[in-house]
């Protein structure tokens, strides 16, 4: 179908306010991360706890997303939009006048809440209005324009926070929702009639139940030394009931939460397994860095924006490699987006205490690179022989995959360091005596002494220091392996 010049202006003004919308969540994920270890000392909060930051905020999302078709169905694109922008904007002024870890942990899952119908919102959105021969330019350019907010706002925020206090990285996204909201308001409007369709509210309960027990044994395991407590058999007890229940109410009820015929499609059932694993890959390096560089390393808060930001700018770069791919075999952008990832991850499990600001910012670069080419065939495949009427459902639930696999990741992430961490400070403190070689030469040991509190204080903790950057080196090579275990799973990927 022809587009004529009056159409092409509010198509491309819809393009620009779901690009606003869909930057508003990116944004919020990367921004924090560079303050993660202001929050941890501003809160006296553990590395474990403060963690809970960015998984609370994701499993939100995770939890509500599959809940967006009804929302669209009962109440309209434009309403449930707005509602979200304004939900979103509360919910981010809350985090920056949060005085303890709780409160902010509440604002965190209202922002993850709301922000969980944006993505996959304007994504449809975009699909609606513009006909099937500008599609593939409309997801370029809104692709584009999502990756640099996240590569930005880490720079800024990590600024703001140097200058001032951790406050400000939510602060700043209030302009960008008043912004945001005013283009919604302008341009977007319903593009059909409203149903009367029901919610499975059996079906979402007890998948929340499933999603909420899972991530916090998995959060909590390692504190509560895992299969010796109480509350995490609880946990496993009610993940396995709910589970059951949820199947057997999907497979008897008329209209499921979880439509089952969506997995009978080989592509879309083997596309969420790869979802997972790039959610699993995603987001969990921006959560890391920053705590092992300021931690370990003594980074400031706008060299940590800086490093984060060079992960953005390899997705801009990585969108121009998937335009000049676009016509070849969608399972090769796959496979090099993917193995890009793995080898930054190989790369990271090589860092020592004395690594290099180049090194960190190219695995970031090499990060976001596989990540824009990993992400554009993924998306492709993964619908490519599903029919069309699935497609709400499909993305809800492609959506959820990817935020959950992220939030289980950070936490499997999180718990190979603490564990290792643990296990190589003993290795590594045996190896600590006043009878080694080195101890009968005080000119060599500097601040290090056996004869002082002080000097068995510092002594120490360089063991901790050295101890949690093996900690760090063992997550990232875990992060390593999950990237190239999917490749297999990519050679399966059926091509129309």
């Amino acid at each position: 179908m022809a587009v004529d010049e009056e159409e092409r202006i509010p198509r491309g003004c819809v393009l620009l306010a779901m690009s606003m919308c869909t930057m508003l969540y990116a944004v919020t994920l990367t921004i924090v991360n560079v303050v993660l270890p202001q929050l941890q000392g501003a809160l006296a909060a553990t590395p474990e706890e403060v963690s809970w930051v960015v998984t609370l905020n994701v499993i939100a999302t995770a939890v509500v997303t599959p809940a967006t078709g009804w929302m669209v169905a009962r109440w309209g694109y434009r309403n449930v939009i707005i509602w979200s922008i304004v939900g979103f904007s509360i919910s981010s002024l809350l985090c920056a006048m949060a005085n303890s870890l709780i409160p902010l942990l509440v604002y965190r899952i209202g922002q993850g809440a709301f922000g969980a119908p944006l993505v996959p919102l304007s994504q449809a959105i975009i699909v609606a209005v513009y006909p099937p021969e500008r599609r593939a330019f409309a997801q370029g350019v809104f692709g584009m324009s999502v990756v640099l907010g996240p590569a930005i706002a880490p720079v800024i925020g990590g600024i703001l926070a140097e200058e001032y206090n951790w406050r400000f990285v939510f602060i700043l996204i209030l302009p960008m929702c008043a912004a945001t909201l005013a283009f919604v308001w302008l341009w977007v409007h319903d593009p059909g009639e409203r149903s009367k369709s029901n919610l499975d509210w059996g079906g979402f309960l007890l998948f929340s139940v499933v999603i909420t027990c899972a991530q916090l044994m998995m959060d909590r395991g390692e504190r509560q030394d895992w299969w010796d407590s109480y509350e995490i058999w609880s946990y496993a007890a009610l993940i396995v009931a709910a589970l059951w229940v949820f199947l057997v109410h999907s497979a008897t009820t008329n209209n499921p939460f979880i439509n089952p015929q969506l997995f009978r499609d080989r592509n879309f059932t083997i596309g969420l397994v790869l979802v997972f694993i790039y959610g699993m890959l995603n987001i969990t390096p921006t959560v890391m860095i920053p705590t092992m560089l300021q931690n370990l390393m003594g980074y400031p808060d706008s060299m940590i924006g800086i490093l984060l930001a060079a992960r953005g700018a390899g997705m801009v770069l990585g969108f121009f490699i998937v335009a000049q791919i676009g016509k070849v075999d969608p399972r090769v952008g796959m496979i090099f987006g993917v193995a890009a990832i793995g080898l930054s991850g190989w790369n990271m499990a090589l860092f020592n205490l004395e690594v290099d600001p180049w090194a960190i910012a190219l695995a970031g670069i090499l990060q976001g690179v596989g990540s824009a080419v990993m992400w554009v065939p993924l998306s492709i495949v993964a619908f490519a022989t599903l029919p069309v009427k699935f497609y709400p459902d499909a993305s809800s639930i492609f959506h959820l995959l990817r935020n959950f696999g992220s939030s289980i990741f950070i936490s499997v992430s999180v718990l190979t360091v603490s564990r290792t961490g643990k296990i190589s400070y003993s290795e590594l403190a045996e190896n600590v005596s006043a009878f080694t070689d080195i101890a009968r030469y005080p000119q060599l040991m500097g601040l290090w002494s056996f004869e002082s509190r002080e000097g068995l204080a510092t002594l120490g903790s360089e063991v901790t220091r050295q101890a949690l950057m093996v900690g760090y080196a063992n997550s990232f090579a875990l992060y390593a392996l999950a990237a190239f275990s999917a490749i297999p799973l990519m050679l399966m990927v059926k091509i129309r």
